[in-house]
């Protein structure tokens, strides 16, 4: 069974020192505005073989049969990137390994900052991963550390500080609230005390300096 990795968010990232997504069939990579490397959208399909790349493209393109006019065998898209917006993503990706070395310094530092503050958590990493720490995402338990996760979040935004609660589980959105689903009550607890620092490439010290400052602020205030 062919088997696609969505790896949208984990482009830089590793596990078992293979890229991750690496071993799947097909492996999906986002250029969303948000992402590592981004084009403002789109993103990258990848693959070992030449074969299902091909047949990617073919299929993107509107499935044209080779002839000097429009002829089609079977249905096709137009799903392709602009030219212009997938060079704008190809000149960043020699830049990757540094932008991943960027945030994982913001990562280290928010630790080496907030692992004093009672309930808070940062992403743990296993050891046999690196992640790009594309987000600096942390936990707040409420009691310990004295503001829930909502709380903290307003007191950034009063200080001009955007963050977010980390996504929303699916069995949580209105949209599929007939549907059925197991589980979800670690999704939900994550959702509920979770938050999504500012860490960006180009993040300063002094922009750090004002977000810590100001998680620490508000701790068992």
């Amino acid at each position: 069974m062919p088997l696609v990795s969505d790896s949208a968010c984990a482009l830089g990232a590793r596990q078992h020192g293979r890229p991750a997504g690496k071993g799947a069939s097909l492996a999906v990579t986002s250029f969303n505005g948000n992402k590592i490397v981004t084009a403002g959208g789109g993103g990258a399909l990848l693959a070992d073989e030449a074969a299902p790349i091909g047949r990617a493209r073919h299929l993107a393109t509107q499935a044209r049969d080779p002839a000097p006019h429009y002829e089609h065998t079977e249905a096709g898209f137009n799903l392709v990137m602009s030219a212009v917006l997938a060079a704008v993503g190809l000149a960043q990706l020699p830049a990757l390994e540094r932008r991943v070395a960027a945030r994982r310094r913001i990562f280290e530092r928010y630790a080496a900052a907030l692992r004093a503050l009672p309930g808070l958590s940062l992403m743990p990493e296993p050891g046999w991963a690196r992640s790009t720490r594309w987000l600096s995402a942390m936990l707040v338990e409420p009691r310990r550390f004295g503001a829930h996760r909502e709380a903290l979040r307003r007191a950034l935004l009063a200080e001009g500080i955007e963050s977010r609660p980390v996504w929303k589980p699916l069995h949580l959105q209105p949209a599929f609230r007939h549907a059925p689903f197991a589980g979800g009550a670690v999704a939900a607890g994550l959702f509920e005390r979770g938050l999504c620092l500012p860490s960006g490439s180009g993040m300063g010290a002094a922009e750090q300096d004002r977000v810590i400052a100001t998680i620490a602020g508000l701790a068992c205030a």
